[in-house]
């Protein structure tokens, strides 16, 4: 049977069906000006005001359209539908609005109401430079737009209007970070907490590759009064990837690997989804991003507690590739956690893996650099000066939340698991600007084998790639070194800019702290090249729209779950792959615990008349199930982007 996505596109008008795809992105112009760039592989065709691009799959399509005058973004959209798709008719869930930027005067998204069974991405951004509004819609399978995110990325980070320059400070010498350049730094960091409700937040700055300020803002609890210093404990969430990768260069330049030869040569026992890609895997892929393995992160998510570090190599023999080698961007934590386990095998083959590993990157890595308060034990972690997690609730109001989810990574551990500070992490970062020198002359790692991380892989959006373990980019002209974490209440990243010697660690203890962490990079910009003030905005505007997507979530559940559809699930259900779902009364309210997600029910009617069950725990990590039943027997559904998982009752 055809998709209803397929039987859309094929009644778009004949000339919109025969397209051209092309090797390599390609830049271009619609009849309106616009620039945008065409991602290779995918296909255009414009006809009048919409240009449409076509993903490989042929079940997704970006459309551009040139809308002209409209009242407002969501009539601008509403024009745009009307000339790309009229029969679409799709509600809108939530308007919010965006930052001015990149040339554009007002920005505003569209999110519309799709059902689960749909598993449909459908969103609009409409985009205004004087009277003239560009609307950028997405229509099409939710899945392939997860695997081709990158490429979606570069169309939508692409688009400016007619005679725009970008701002650029290629070629300039950025300024040195004076006390008060970094009292300027400080004070936006303190500004942004206090706007998106972040309690506390750690803060290193580095200038020539030396720490010019290291501290923190706020408290480590809300409503404590122990403030956040340099020596607070976060968890650091994926910036470990780049700490596990370092160990390998450092065993790269022991001669213990090297970086094109197959794993299986190392590690014998390890395989992927079929025996013709597990003998393709070579050391590097398991850090590129680029080998086709989807985000799988639910495998673990929904996965009983207790599991070993070997469950990584388990789960990979069970994941196939969705796209070629080297072809995509996806990002896959299960393949990052099996690069640091094989480090640690090959140091010490007789110990358990993740013994192994963490006994590797303390004498490695953390030890040599000083980083005396990085740790992978949790205990260790919540021991002393530790920042707690903070996340929103159903109702959209800030509280602490449990760790309890975090403990999710921990047999997964160098792909995400570290707690660190500002003081030890600014300590890796100089490591990354010095070209793997220690502070005092000594050479950890060599040039070649530090640098060969940052090496440009797959494309993750316009100037930026992933090399392995970190990020490669240009920012506004400047080339930009990061890698970020996000944890249930944890949000960090660190910047390194290589040609001034500026680098930067920030630290959160708050889920909205996450929005914190792309206007800090240009503000950095700002202050270091004099670029135009638009940082404070971008802040102002995301606090605005996660308010606003708080109150559109909330709306849309019953709080409590309806008491007949809570009455009608089963106490406990199951999936061989991942584990069990049950439900429990608590207080006088029905609970749902799916394997590290644990909260109150809410429930919520589709638009096609589905039931869906909804975790309803502070924080942003959550579980969705559908409610549904198959030959006499009850089941949950549960999906992300290209997974699902079926859940039977046990009786």
């Amino acid at each position: 049977m055809k998709s209803l996505l397929t039987l859309a596109l094929l009644s778009l008008p004949a000339p919109l069906l025969a397209q051209a795809a092309v090797a390599v992105d390609r830049p271009g112009k619609t009849s309106a000006g616009v620039s945008y760039t065409q991602p290779k592989d995918w296909a255009v065709t414009s006809k009048a005001q919409a240009t449409v691009f076509a993903a490989p799959e042929g079940n997704l399509n970006m459309a551009v359209v040139d809308v002209g005058e409209a009242a407002d973004a969501p009539a601008a959209a509403a024009k745009a539908w009307s000339i790309y798709k009229p029969t679409a008719g799709r509600k809108v869930r939530l308007v919010t609005a965006g930052a001015p930027g990149e040339g554009w005067e007002e920005r505003a998204g569209m999110a519309y109401e799709t059902s689960p069974n749909e598993r449909a991405a459908v969103s609009a951004l409409a985009l205004r430079k004087g009277r003239a509004w560009t609307v950028l819609i997405v229509d099409g399978a939710e899945a392939t737009l997860g695997k081709r995110s990158a490429a979606a990325s570069v169309i939508q980070q692409s688009l400016r209007p007619a005679g725009y320059q970008r701002e650029s400070f290629a070629g300039k010498t950025a300024h040195r970070l004076t006390p008060e350049r970094v009292q300027a730094l400080r004070d936006f960091v303190a500004a942004s907490a206090k706007t998106l409700g972040v309690p506390g937040v750690g803060l290193a700055l580095l200038d020539g590759g030396k720490v010019v300020w290291q501290g923190g803002v706020g408290v480590r609890e809300l409503g404590g009064t122990e403030p956040v210093t340099a020596d607070t404990k976060f968890m650091i969430a994926s910036n470990t990837k780049g700490m596990a990768t370092l160990l390998l260069s450092v065993l790269a330049d022991e001669g213990k690997l090297r970086w094109d030869q197959p794993v299986t040569e190392l590690y014998p026992s390890f395989k992927l989804g079929n025996q013709a890609t597990t003998q393709s895997t070579l050391v590097r892929h398991l850090v590129c991003a680029c080998t086709g393995l989807p985000r799988k992160d639910y495998a673990f998510i929904l996965g009983d507690r207790g599991l070993p570090a070997s469950d990584t190599f388990r789960q990979l023999g069970q994941t196939q590739p969705t796209s070629g080698f080297g072809e995509l961007f996806q990002y896959n934590n299960l393949m990052a956690s099996a690069a640091g386990y094989l480090g640690g095998a090959l140091l010490y083959p007789r110990m358990e893996v993740g013994a192994a590993f963490d006994r590797a990157m303390d004498e490695k890595i953390f030890k040599p650099l000083g980083m005396r308060n990085t740790t992978f034990d949790f205990d260790e972690g919540m021991r002393g000066n530790w920042a707690r997690p903070h996340g929103l609730d159903v109702n959209g109001k800030l509280t602490e939340i449990p760790v309890d989810f975090n403990y999710t990574v921990y047999p997964y551990r160098p792909a995400g698991g570290a707690w660190s500070t500002t003081a030890d992490m600014v300590k890796y970062v100089q490591l990354e600007l010095s070209k793997g020198v220690i502070p005092g002359g000594k050479r950890l790692v060599s040039e070649a084998n530090i640098l060969k991380r940052r090496e440009r892989g797959v494309p993750v959006g316009e100037d930026n790639w992933y090399g392995m373990g970190l990020f490669d980019r240009v920012a506004w002209g400047v080339p930009v070194v990061s890698h970020g974490g996000t944890l249930l209440g944890y949000h960090s990243t660190f910047y390194a800019l290589p040609d001034s010697g500026i680098g930067a660690v920030i630290l959160t203890n708050s889920d909205p702290g996450a929005s914190m962490l792309a206007p800090f990079l240009r503000r950095l910009l700002e202050v270091a090249y004099d670029g135009k003030p638009e940082a404070v905005q971008d802040v102002a505007t995301a606090a605005a729209r996660i308010q606003a997507q708080a109150k559109a979530k909330r709306d849309r559940l019953t709080v409590p779950g309806d008491p007949a559809v809570l009455a009608a699930l089963a106490p406990r259900y199951r999936n061989p792959e991942v584990g069990t779902v049950t439900f429990r009364d608590q207080g006088g309210t029905k609970w749902m615990k799916a394997g590290f997600v644990e909260g109150p029910v809410a429930t919520r009617e589709n638009l096609d008349g589905s039931i869906s069950v909804v975790s309803a725990g502070a924080g942003g990590i959550g579980v969705e199930a559908l409610v549904g039943s198959q030959a006499g027997t009850r089941t949950l559904t549960i999906r992300d982007s290209q997974h699902e998982y079926v859940y039977t009752e046990v009786r």
